[in-house]
């Protein structure tokens, strides 16, 4: 706005000097008019053949009255043009500057929305990461309910197993369950150790145990000293020498007789154990505890 107000001024400058002008050109003919009597009153003392020597130089005098107003006129015509001009001049250079002002404000408008585009991609970029941190988070949670899932059906089949066990040694009638205890009962004494100190040997002096082992979640599940039962109810066979019952899946097989400060009816009355213990598998009697148990082997 500093060059708009400066041009204003120059404009009007050059109006008041072109207003001074016109005066300036009238002062001479104003002379002239002054000067005219004295000149009539020389021309009257001279002879008339002076004047008549002196007749186109009046008729010179008679014409210039003519010719100074269309001098005039032209002048004035110059300086109105030259007044246009200089209006046009202005009005061009006010447009220009409105046309900078209007580019500067169009730059101004571009930078912001630039400025706004960049802000609108930060924000994509971090609504994205903050969707695949979700969608990350969300997997996790879904592969560990998944493995909760698998756990928990594992853990509802072997409870389906035991149960179906438990339900087939449930089935057996009192009959089986009779021939059962007198075939045991005729097993047991014919396994009795009579001096059972000299009669066992632990899986460390058998060289270590070497056959199938139980899984070990499945063996804290349904084995040790908190998981005992009684054998006389179980599937009950004699093979290799020695007895083995089943047990929880497995078949459980004596590899040594039974100590003989047992019970002679020790497998209806006591609750008996299997453990896994230094160096294998043994059978162990909760009626004595601290003693050694019985060395036994795991089979299908």
């Amino acid at each position: 706005m500093t060059r708009v107000e400066g041009f204003i001024a120059t404009f009007a400058l050059l109006i008041l000097l072109g207003a001074s002008i016109p005066s300036n050109a009238q002062r001479p003919q104003q002379q002239g008019k002054q000067r005219g009597p004295d000149q009539q009153q020389q021309g009257a003392q001279q002879p008339k053949q002076q004047g008549r020597g002196n007749q186109p130089a009046a008729q010179q005098q008679q014409r210039n009255p003519n010719q100074q107003p269309a001098v005039q006129q032209q002048r004035q015509q110059d300086q109105q043009h030259q007044r246009q001009a200089q209006q046009q001049q202005v009005k061009n250079q006010q447009q220009q500057v409105k046309n900078q002002e209007k580019a500067a404000k169009q730059q101004q408008q571009q930078r912001s929305r630039q400025q706004q585009q960049v802000k609108d991609q930060q924000k994509a970029a971090k609504q994205q990461q903050q969707q695949r941190r979700s969608q990350e988070q969300q997997q996790v949670q879904n592969q560990q309910r998944s493995s909760q899932q698998q756990r928990q059906q594992r853990a509802q089949q072997q409870q389906k197993t035991q149960n179906q066990n438990r339900a087939r040694q449930m089935q057996r009638t009192q009959q089986q369950q009779r021939e059962q205890q007198n075939q045991q009962r005729q097993i047991w004494q014919q396994n009795r150790a009579s001096n059972w100190n000299s009669q066992h040997r632990s899986w460390q002096q058998r060289g270590g145990y070497n056959g199938y082992r139980i899984p070990d979640t499945y063996f804290r599940s349904n084995y040790g000293r908190n998981h005992w039962f009684r054998i006389y109810n179980l599937p009950f066979m004699f093979a290799g020498g020695y007895p083995r019952f089943q047990y929880g899946g497995y078949w459980f097989n004596f590899l040594d007789p039974y100590p003989e400060y047992w019970g002679n009816n020790w497998y209806e009355t006591d609750d008996v154990y299997v453990d896994y213990y230094d160096d294998g598998y043994y059978l162990f009697n909760r009626r004595y505890p601290g003693r050694p148990g019985i060395a036994i082997s795991i089979s299908f």
